[in-house]
């Protein structure tokens, strides 16, 4: 084990091979849907492709989707659709990890209150989101000192 291998993981994004599987299906319905013989079959399965192949833009566009900037004063970066926001330790107003109940079973989602320029804001990140369980992000964070136990 080297000296990088026992340091604490600072960002967190959807899995590339998530994203490259979205990819191939696009690319795959987009040539069945060239292949189809009907007009209503070629309009379903190419919406079908182009949310896929949206999918998977929106994932690359967002990489890390989060990201602890360590230091005396920590900060938590969100990428989104339209850029980086950066929130510094002040502006966490809470974190913490919340089970919903989907096709189910109990799903962890990471749920993030901030102060975003004024106003609260509610940010809800899920195994897709992070790439790993929603509790190892919180726990990183709090050891960063980004959030109090």
């Amino acid at each position: 084990m080297t000296a990088s291998d026992s340091a604490p993981r600072l960002a967190w994004s959807t899995p590339p091979a998530a994203l490259a599987a979205t990819a191939v299906g696009g690319v795959v319905l987009i040539g069945a849907a060239v292949l189809t013989g009907d007009a209503p079959s070629r309009l379903l399965v190419g919406l079908a492709a182009l949310l896929l192949l949206g999918l998977t833009a929106l994932g690359l566009r967002q990489r890390p989707r989060l990201t602890i900037v360590p230091g005396a004063d920590p900060a938590l970066i969100v990428r989104g659709l339209f850029g980086p926001v950066e929130y510094p330790r002040e502006k966490i107003l809470r974190a913490r990890v919340v089970g919903f109940r989907r096709l189910g079973r109990k799903v962890p989602n990471l749920e993030l209150d901030v102060d975003h320029r004024g106003d609260e804001r509610l940010l809800i990140f899920g195994r897709w989101d992070l790439g790993t369980h929603p509790q190892d992000v919180l726990d990183a964070m709090i050891e960063q000192g980004l959030v109090r136990e």
